[in-house]
């Protein structure tokens, strides 16, 4: 907490009965119910929404992680809200979170205090909407978050192993707000406050809903139906290309997809947010603290973000097993420096502030400030990634405007330190752009963030060393690891610093054989790796990844890909990771 502040249960969203009347509130226009603890803080879903509401003057209460066992009483307490329910289910899918990609329960739950796994179900987006939809049949339901966003079509769950509908059809909800929420939930409650029945409600952009009285348009893209795509694997594959061009899409056309009776109606996405809009977000009055209920408990994932600071929204990298750019799009949207600064001196009042900001950040650390040179051709275009299978000769890869971020966080005196703990993209920095100056900056950033900004270790994530199978991820070939390992080496040599660069990789992606795996363990073996940063491949819903693993098929080519499926399979890849713990296999691999 920040020095001299002493926080009061009213500097926070009300949870709790006792809190609404200390507020004077008889009723609130809309209650959240979150699968995550409540952490009053930018970098959590329900606490943006929440205080985005509350700007607009609505009513907002949060109860996180409701009991859903015996009589619901969590879901009864603040009582009817007079607008809507809206169910937030958490910042990370619900299955991720609780099962590691071997399906066995992880050690803690990040986002509950002291790590409990028992404040969460399986799929809380659907036992909640069934608990509420019970108890109060007539107050419309509205789900959000990245486990209702990423299930609004057809989809594969890895957890059942098989093919899924769209989440309403599970969830006896309303309507779905994909991607980040705060315009369209704005425009939502702004409809329902006029007195429009939700189930009228059918022309908000990144919304989606279920209705048995579909009007077709020339404009719309009919996808296979959830019943093809359970017979036709090959059809599920060519759903994907639609659904991800659309979500990439500065003007993306409307999705339908018919299931059973009814028609899933998928309304293209906002326009990415604005920096002002961005700044807003950000400058609400978040406490940046766990609600005062917590006091004395751990939340692992606040741990790790306390000190960091979000510098800017989307990702144009389009890794093929990554739910990112599905979630906020691949067009950036950078904070002002002023906003950014703002929130570094809230961060450096806090009592534990050691001097250290430990990530100046975003979904990829050097994207901020990047866009298209000519706007009409990134209007147009329908790429997923911007910088893959090359980087497009239409971005500006300057990173000039981060560096100047980065001195200006630096020039505050209590700041001693920040670093970057955000995954940065070396292709970006080894890139010979036509502009000298953006080459320039470049190299001025790789300097300045291997001697200014890496805590000894600097993560990067090349992911694998085929060619093939990193094609097949969309990430550069190994040879820029190699050429980036170089700079780095020859850097830390020049200014005298003992740092480690330290790879992440991946075992058993779609593309990725046996024999691929033990051509890494030989190939880092010989570079000195131990390798430590690594996990199997989690198929995730509405990833291309996830898509070649459960058809069969690569979206874009309709090409055969082979995946590991097996638990057998999985480990026999997995092992090569630990080539230097020794088993009789892999003495007699090395002897080989």
């Amino acid at each position: 907490m920040r020095v001299g502040v002493e926080y009061k249960l009213t500097d926070f969203l009300p949870t709790t009965k006792k809190e609404l009347e200390l507020r004077g509130w008889e009723e609130v226009d809309i209650i959240l119910f979150s699968a995550d603890a409540y952490v009053d803080h930018p970098s959590f879903g329900a606490a943006v929404i929440g205080r985005t509401l509350e700007a607009a003057g609505y009513r907002v209460a949060i109860v996180p992680q409701p009991d859903w066992h015996g009589d619901y009483r969590d879901f009864r307490k603040l009582g009817r809200p007079r607008l809507f329910f809206g169910i937030a289910p958490g910042c990370m899918d619900s299955m991720v979170n609780k099962y590691t990609a071997a399906r066995r329960l992880r050690s803690e739950d990040a986002y509950s205090p002291d790590g409990r796994h028992d404040l969460r179900p399986e799929y809380p987006t659907i036992v909640y909407s069934r608990i509420l939809r019970e108890l109060y049949p007539d107050v419309p339901i509205i789900l959000g978050g990245i486990e209702a966003s990423l299930r609004r079509l057809t989809h594969y769950d890895y957890w059942q192993d098989r093919l899924r509908p769209c989440i309403l059809s599970d969830a006896p909800a309303d309507l779905i707000i994909y991607g980040m929420g705060e315009k369209p939930i704005l425009e939502l409650a702004r409809q329902i406050a006029d007195g429009i029945p939700v189930g009228e409600i059918r022309d908000i952009p990144q919304t989606v809903y279920m209705t048995s009285r579909y009007k077709p348009s020339d404009n719309d893209i009919v996808l296979h139906s959830h019943e093809q795509c359970l017979r036709d694997k090959r059809a599920q594959a060519e759903n994907f290309r639609h659904i991800e061009e659309q979500s990439n899409m500065m003007h993306a056309q409307r999705l339908v997809q018919q299931v059973g009776a009814r028609y899933v109606v998928v309304n293209p996405p906002y326009p990415p947010m604005t920096t002002q809009e961005l700044d807003a977000s950000y400058d609400l009055p978040y406490t940046r603290v766990p609600h005062i209920k917590y006091k004395g408990k751990r939340i692992p994932a606040y741990e790790m973000i306390r000190h960091s600071v979000n510098i800017h929204r989307g990702c144009f990298g389009g890794c093929a097993f990554c739910t990112i750019s599905a979630h906020q799009g691949k067009f950036i949207t950078c904070r002002s420096k002023e906003s950014i600064l703002r929130e570094v001196r809230q961060v450096v009042q806090m009592d534990d502030f050691k001097g250290y900001i430990s990530d100046l950040g975003g979904p990829s650390a050097n994207m901020y400030g990047m866009h298209g040179r000519n706007i009409n051709a990134c209007e147009r275009c329908k790429r997923p990634s911007c910088i893959h299978p090359q980087i497009c000769p239409n971005l500006d890869t300057d990173h000039s405007r981060l560096l100047d971020i980065y001195h200006a966080v630096d020039a505050i005196p209590e700041v001693k330190k920040s670093f970057i703990g955000s995954g940065v993209r070396y292709d970006l920095l080894l890139y010979h752009s036509k502009d000298s100056a953006s080459n320039k900056a470049a190299h001025d950033y790789t300097r300045e963030l291997i001697t200014r900004h890496v805590s000894g270790r600097l993560k990067v994530a090349p992911e694998h060393t085929s060619d093939r199978v990193l094609y097949l991820m969309r990430k550069p070939s190994f040879q820029q690891f190699y050429e980036f390992k170089r700079h780095f080496d020859r850097i830390c040599r020049e200014e005298g610093l003992k740092q480690q660069l330290i790879p992440y990789f991946i075992s058993s992606h779609p593309g990725c054989t046996e024999a691929d795996m033990a051509e890494l363990a030989a190939l880092t073996r010989k570079m000195g790796y131990k390798l430590e940063q690594v996990q199997d491949f989690t198929p995730t819903p509405m990833t291309v990844s996830t898509e070649m693993f459960y058809t069969g098929y690569h979206p874009y080519t309709l090409e055969p890909v082979f995946s590991a499926h097996t638990p057998e399979e999985k480990q026999a890849q997995r092992q090569y990771f630990f080539w230097y713990k020794e088993t009789p296999k892999r003495k007699q691999w090395k002897r080989k």
